[in-house]
């Protein structure tokens, strides 16, 4: 009889994007049959041993439509010691987007993996054209609305997959201090989760824009980082690498780099995992993040941040640090570690396997999880 799989004692989440299939709005907004592979596919290196396009290996150009492409990265997430997936949940005042993946995994119960939802609250712009105050649809707060919602989400947070905290169904808001009475939400999101039979909801709120802000404020229970921080003060990579005066000049005049290292935001990845490393514990409860890579070049022709000299190695390295900070700092089931992401493909930024690296990062997440 073979022994079941040791459970890890920090548990990782991978935030998981599930706008991999086309949909009504996207046809209307992008262009029919657009998808992130859209971008993903069209993007060109910006300078010299620039890493682009990142291209899918294991799974493909998936379709999100198909039950089967979630048992398959499931299946691949548990063999590298993922415990579960966050996704991305959108709602606007009772319109859904993206909603399918969710909704035929809650119908099917497949696949047989732990999961949570983090709310992305943003209004939808075209942000990633340049033209962020082009509004696509917008995030309007009413707490007849945030009731609504709350009862939406309950059967999913029924569901014996939903990843929890001491029995608390586990909830996550992107950006909490955008709604207006927040605290009046979470009573009402809490109040209606107990009439369901729970003990109460576990909120975390992401600590992206309005940072080091105690969550209990909000009515929330933690934070999360969000990986990469980019409130970090960073030195520009063109700074560091030695430009010479004629290498600048024939940068400048090439026209792979003419939008490239010296006009995107280009920063080195080992510099930005040594300053989050070293930040200084919270007075709240602040779960750490990772991330594998970042480069969101696929979705901006212009003001990228790339992150350049990431490697499966150094995030390994991260990972193993990371465990040991969760190890010190949580006890229990709070002991969680977020990796940002399973499948950010579009920001270069994916566990999941490319032509590149194959299984190297899934592999070196396995191996810093396992880290005594």
């Amino acid at each position: 009889m073979q022994n079941s799989p040791i459970e890890n004692e920090v548990k990782a989440i991978a935030l998981y994007l599930p706008q991999f299939h086309p949909f009504k709005e996207n046809d209307e907004w992008w262009g029919k049959g657009f998808t992130e592979w859209t971008n993903v596919t069209k993007s060109k290196p910006k300078f010299k041993s620039h890493y682009q396009p990142h291209l899918p290996a294991d799974l493909g150009f998936y379709d999100l439509r198909l039950l089967d492409t979630m048992i398959e990265q499931a299946a691949l997430a548990k063999t590298y010691g993922v415990h579960g997936f966050c996704f991305y949940h959108y709602w606007f005042n009772g319109k859904l987007l993206m909603e399918k993946p969710l909704e035929q995994m809650l119908i099917s119960k497949k696949p047989d993996f732990p999961f949570c939802l983090c709310w992305a609250n943003e209004n939808w712009t075209r942000r990633w054209d340049g033209m962020e105050a082009d509004i696509l649809i917008k995030q309007d707060y009413d707490l007849k609305d945030d009731l609504e919602h709350i009862r939406y989400l309950i059967p999913f947070f029924k569901d014996e997959r939903y990843i929890k905290i001491n029995g608390k169904p586990v909830y996550l808001m992107y950006r909490s201090e955008l709604h207006p009475h927040i605290n009046e939400a979470a009573e009402i999101w809490r109040t209606e989760v107990k009439k369901a039979g729970f003990e109460d909801l576990y909120l975390i709120r992401v600590e992206n824009f309005k940072r080091d802000f105690d969550p209990k404020n909000h009515g929330f229970d933690a934070s999360m980082e969000f990986a990469p921080d980019f409130s970090i003060n960073l030195q520009k990579y063109s700074k560091k690498e030695p430009l010479n005066h004629f290498l600048r000049k024939l940068l400048y005049k090439t026209s792979i780099n003419k939008s490239g290292l010296l006009s995107n935001k280009v920063y080195d990845y080992e510099e930005i995992v040594d300053k989050m490393t070293k930040k200084d514990p919270k007075p709240y409860k602040y779960f750490r993040s990772v991330f594998p890579s970042w480069d969101n070049s696929a979705r901006r022709s212009k003001d990228a941040t790339i992150f350049v000299n990431s490697s499966p190695e150094k995030f390994q390295d991260w990972v193993t640090k990371t465990v040991g900070y969760t190890k010190e700092h949580f006890k229990g089931e709070e002991r969680l570690l977020f990796v940002n992401a399973w499948n950010e493909w579009a920001e270069g930024c994916h566990l999941e396997p490319d032509q590149k690296y194959g299984h190297r990062y899934l592999q070196a997440l396995k191996d810093g999880l396992e880290s005594k």
